[in-house]
């Protein structure tokens, strides 16, 4: 088995997706305001606002459990840091996309692609990290970034493939590749 230089490389962390860090924080600070309305559990109001007595009153130890969870959530948080979603490699001859868990490779021949451009992602957009998702006619590989490279192939399939690197892997991907349309 023969080894190719390898041109270009990335790696994307689970950790580093905006909209999972949001979700995650959300539900700590839910469960750390969860526990300190245990340990503070009178009514207030607050500018017209009232807030009521704490509701799981009846529930033993249920403060805590809630700044256990909140606590649990952050940690998993960290731990998200360190988990490799996504391995974008270029060779000379393919562009090799690797995935989470079970190492699943897709493999994009660079001969077999006509156009490349890089395109800037909706900011709004919720946007999940994705593996080989197929949808609306693209197959979409991302975890996190504002940019992705979006690739063409002589079938007329069209790959998003989100990158913190966009113009320095087109860049590579045009040296590689001359007659590649670049739009």
């Amino acid at each position: 088995m023969t080894t190719e230089q390898i041109l270009f490389e990335e790696k994307q962390y689970l950790g580093y997706n905006k909209f999972s860090i949001i979700r995650r924080m959300v539900l700590s600070l839910f469960c750390f305001f969860g526990y300190y309305w245990s340990q503070n559990p009178k009514p207030v109001t607050v500018s017209g606002i009232e807030i009521g007595s704490y509701p799981a009153d009846h529930i033993p130890n249920s403060g805590e459990l809630f700044f256990l969870v909140g606590v649990i959530i952050l940690i998993f948080s960290v731990i998200l840091i360190f988990v490799l979603h996504l391995h974008t490699q270029l060779t000379s001859s393919n562009l090799l996309l690797i995935g989470l868990w079970t190492k699943r490779m897709v493999k994009i021949n660079l001969s077999d692609l006509k156009e490349a451009r890089v395109v800037k992602l909706k900011r709004l957009t919720f946007k999940q990290p994705v593996y080989n998702l197929h949808y609306r006619g693209k197959i979409r590989f991302y975890t996190s970034g504002n940019h992705a490279l979006e690739l063409k192939d002589k079938d007329g399939l069209m790959y998003r493939i989100g990158t913190h690197k966009p113009y320095e892997l087109l860049e590579k991907l045009k040296g590689l590749c001359p007659e590649l349309k670049s739009l």
